[in-house]
C-alpha cells in the first residue's frame, strides 16, 4: 500500500525523533543514556506535543514568536523540562517557509510582538543564558524594553548571534543547518549518518551551550577531544561517557542537527535504509 506524501510537520517531528534516537551522540540524551531529570521519553513526548504549532507554521504561520511560544508551552507539560527550545527557533521558520532559502527571508519579517512572545517563551524555560548584556527574560519589564527599543525577533537573534550558534543561523541564511544537511547526505542513510554528522560538527564548532555552561575553554576542549575521536585516538563511546560524567551536553549542536535532518528529509534523504 502506498504511503501518503509526508507533510512538513511530519518531517519536522521525524527530525526531532531521529536526532534523539541516534546513539551515541556524546553528552546528550539518546537511546543509550538519560539524564537524572530528563529522559528519552520526555524528548519523544515533546515530538508529539509539538504537532499543533508545527501544523500552524506549515499552514503559513508567520508569527514566529507566537509559534515558538506555543511549541514551548505545549511541550513543557512534563517533568523533563525544556527539551527542544533551540530546535523550535530553527524549525518554525524552516517549516513555515518550506526550506532554508525561504526561512532566511521570513525571519527578517518578524515584528516586535514576535520578540515579546519569544521572551515569554524564554522566560518559561530553564534555558541557560549569558548574564552579560542580556535583557532579563525573568524581568516583567522585558516586554516594555523590547518595545521601547523597537527590537524585532530578528533583532533579538542578531543581538545574540555572536555568542549563540542557534541565533546565528537566523542571521547567516541557516548556513550551519544547510551544512549539516550536506554532512548527513555525505555519510549515507539512517542513524549511523546522524552519529557521524554530529561528530563532524563537534570536531568543527565549539558548542555555545557548553560555552555558556562551562566557559569557552571547555567548549574548545570538547571540540579537541572530538577530533581525537575522529583521528581514532579515543573511542566514541569513551568520549560519550566522559561528556556525560562531566555534564558536558552539546545542546546547541543537537538543535542544529535536528534542523539539518529536517532539511535533508525535505530533499528525500533516507532515514530507514
Amino acid at each position: 500500500m502506498e504511503c501518503r506524501t509526508k507533510t512538513r510537520s511530519d518531517l519536522a517531528q521525524m527530525a526531532m525523533m531521529l536526532e534523539v534516537s541516534a546513539s551515541p551522540k556524546p553528552g546528550n540524551v539518546d537511546r543509550g543514556h538519560d539524564y537524572p531529570d530528563t529522559r528519552l521519553e520526555h524528548f519523544l513526548a515533546s515530538t508529539i506535543f509539538a504537532r499543533p504549532a508545527l501544523e500552524r507554521a506549515e499552514r503559513g504561520g508567520t508569527e514566529l514568536g507566537a509559534l515558538i511560544e506555543e511549541a514551548v508551552v505545549d511541550t513543557n507539560c512534563h517533568t523533563g523540562g525544556n527539551t527542544h527550545f533551540g530546535a523550535f527557533i530553527l524549525l518554525m521558520p524552516l517549516v513555515a517557509a518550506g526550506g532554508a532559502d525561504g526561512a532566511a527571508q521570513v525571519v527578517r519579517e518578524t515584528t516586535v510582538e514576535d520578540a515579546v512572545a519569544f521572551y515569554r517563551a524564554f522566560g518559561a524555560t530553564e534555558v541557560r543564558v549569558l548574564a552579560k548584556d542580556e535583557i532579563d527574560v525573568k524581568d516583567p519589564s522585558a516586554a516594555a524594553t523590547l518595545r521601547e527599543r523597537g527590537m524585532t525577533l530578528y533583532d533579538v537573534m542578531a543581538y545574540s548571534a555572536e555568542r549563540d550558534m542557534v541565533a546565528r543561523e537566523w542571521t547567516n541564511g541557516f548556513a550551519l543547518c544547510r551544512e549539516t544537511k550536506n554532512l548527513l547526505v555525505s555519510h549515507g542513510a539512517g542513524k549511523a549518518a546522524i552519529v557521524a554528522a554530529f561528530l563532524d560538527l563537534l570536531c568543527t564548532y565549539p558548542d555555545t551551550f557548553v560555552a555558556k555552561k562551562f566557559g569557552q575553554a571547555r567548549a574548545e576542549e570538547t571540540m579537541r577531544r572530538a577530533r581525537e575521536v575522529k583521528a581514532g585516538k579515543v573511542s566514541l563511546d569513551a568520549f560519550d561517557e566522559e561528556c556525560l560524567a562531566a555534564g558536558v551536553n552539546p545542546g546547541s549542536l543537537a538543535d542544529i542537527m535536528i534542523a539539518g535532518i529536517f532539511l535533508a528529509l525535505l530533499e528525500g534523504w533516507s532515514w530507514d535504509s
